[in-house]
């Protein structure tokens, strides 16, 4: 329990680690909340990366992006959620970015995948639900040894 809530990082470190987290999030649960809004265009988008032409896999990748998304703003079981969106965005360079290509899929999404992978080895930083639920395993967060 200790490494899923506990943080690698302390002080500044951990303030822009939050930063980052939050930043994430945002983005996730808008591009999740997105699906929902813009169903058949976001399934004509997925029928050009190669997947069958359906609403539900838009609809669980955008459920996947918006909850992992929220879970990010939150602090609450962020390598969990970073975990999950990293799988996401790896998958979507390996459809998206090498069918269609572009700046978002070349671009925005390796910078995503990137910014998951930080988060999951760092933790959720400060201001997290992750640091209090730590601090009950304890008298106070641990960090954890890098």
């Amino acid at each position: 329990m200790k490494w899923f809530v506990g943080s690698r990082v302390d002080g500044r470190a951990a303030a822009v680690t939050a930063v980052i987290r939050i930043f994430v999030g945002l983005a996730f649960a808008f591009f999740g909340a997105v699906k929902f809004v813009i169903t058949e265009f976001e399934v004509t988008e997925f029928v050009k990366f190669g997947f069958p032409d359906s609403p539900v896999i838009v609809y669980l990748v955008g459920l996947l992006e918006f909850c992992a998304g929220l879970m990010l703003m939150l602090g609450l079981g962020a390598r969990l959620a970073a975990l999950g969106l990293t799988i996401v965005m790896a998958g979507a360079i390996l459809t998206a970015g090498l069918t269609v290509g572009g700046p978002f899929h070349l671009g925005v999404a390796p910078v995503l995948l990137m910014l998951n992978l930080y988060l999951l080895w760092a933790g959720s930083g400060s201001l997290a639900i992750d640091g209090r639920l730590a601090a009950t395993e304890g008298s106070r967060p641990e960090r954890l040894a890098a």
